[in-house]
């Protein structure tokens, strides 16, 4: 799977853009704030209907339009993909092969993408809810099932919770709660087991890794902290309902799940130092390209957005090596110490990018 063409119009500082991609490495290079990760968050939002950086679509507008619009041309082993995108103030509309989206789920797979940037690499001692969106966003790339999944959970437990709040004035809705909790279950059962084998799996790639990029000094375990245990969602739920309705709020389920890494058996938040948790993050990325390789049949292209400047070199290397033959695009200040080595990649397509216009440099 490789991305051929992306055209951008009115997309954050983008006016006006159509360019052709390189089926190797293509390395964007500028000064910060000059578009480089824009163009990036543009493949990715096409990928996934969602931005790595905002969740807010309208903050994609350029300033002064009234709409943004993108378009990235898929070469999937023979087979021409398009997704299109056009985001206003009101919200946003898709695209696959020219036929409009009803459903997000919908989008999943056209374009399987690996983004890692310097917030990634915080991944471990970062706080819950960047480890749940990690395992979401993966989780809906391999299957698009989950999707729906997600989705319903949130949906109903946003009823849920409205019910919640209604309760304390009209104490007779508390006979209803019992209808949400079944459906709620439901779904966040089929989520704990999804999570759960994903996590599995994760974990023994990612401690390859580990061991590869330390040369065996340190090995990795993931660990699942599911909030509730599939088989007992329904009866927690219901033992918490009194709490629930003094709260508001819905206190058991998937949405307060979480992540542990266990670097050499020890809680990697805390004992682990900056560098093994760097290496920690890495390793999970890798294994996420792997995981997509082994449940797809396909190699995602890899978004590195300004990520090499905060690898040593041993790292760098590493990262380069594993990731041989996949598309990537790689944003690069020009200031790395590995600049020209990337420069001088065979097959590199470089582009220069400067005031939101990227132009092709060799």
């Amino acid at each position: 799977m490789r991305i051929q063409r992306v055209r951008l119009e009115n997309f954050r500082n983008i006016a006006d853009l159509d360019i052709n991609l390189g089926c190797g490495m293509n390395v964007l290079f500028g000064d910060n704030a000059q578009g480089k990760t824009n163009f990036l968050e543009s493949v990715y939002f096409c990928a996934t209907g969602r931005s790595h950086r905002t969740g807010r679509d309208r903050d994609l507008l350029k300033i002064g339009a009234n709409a943004a619009r993108a378009k990235v041309f898929v070469d999937d082993e023979g087979f021409d993909d398009n997704i299109g995108v056009e985001i206003d103030k009101m919200g946003k509309k898709m695209w696959v092969n020219g036929l409009l989206i009803k459903r997000l789920g919908e989008l999943f797979g056209h374009l399987l993408c690996v983004i890692f940037s310097p917030e990634d690499l915080s991944l471990v001692k970062a706080g819950p809810g960047l480890r749940r969106r990690f395992m979401d966003m993966e989780l809906c790339q391999l299957y698009p099932a989950y999707y729906h999944n997600l989705r319903m959970y949130y949906k109903i437990m946003k009823q849920r919770n409205n019910l919640l709040r209604d309760i304390t004035s009209k104490p007779a809705l508390i006979d209803t709660l019992e209808v949400w909790d079944e459906q709620l279950a439901t779904y966040g059962m089929a989520i704990i087991a999804a999570r759960a084998a994903f996590i599995e799996r994760l974990s023994r790639i990612a401690n390859q890794n580990q061991g590869e990029i330390t040369g065996g000094l340190e090995s990795l375990e993931i660990i699942y902290k599911n909030n509730v245990d599939s088989e007992l969602f329904l009866e927690k739920l219901t033992k918490a309902r009194n709490f629930d309705i003094t709260r508001k709020s819905t206190s058991v389920g998937i949405h307060k799940d979480d992540m542990e890494f266990r670097i050499n058996g020890r809680d990697g938040r805390i004992f682990a130092s900056q560098g093994q948790q760097r290496t920690a993050a890495l390793s999970v990325k890798l294994a996420q390209i792997t995981l997509i390789e082994e449940e797809r049949g396909k190699m995602p292209v890899l978004l590195l957005d300004d990520l090499l400047s905060e690898l040593d070199a041993s790292r760098q290397k590493f990262l380069m090596e594993r990731t041989r033959g996949l598309q990537s695009i790689i944003t690069l200040t020009g200031a790395e110490s590995a600049f020209d080595n990337y420069l001088n990649q065979e097959g590199a397509k470089i582009f220069r990018v400067e005031k939101g216009e990227i132009m092709c440099y060799n």
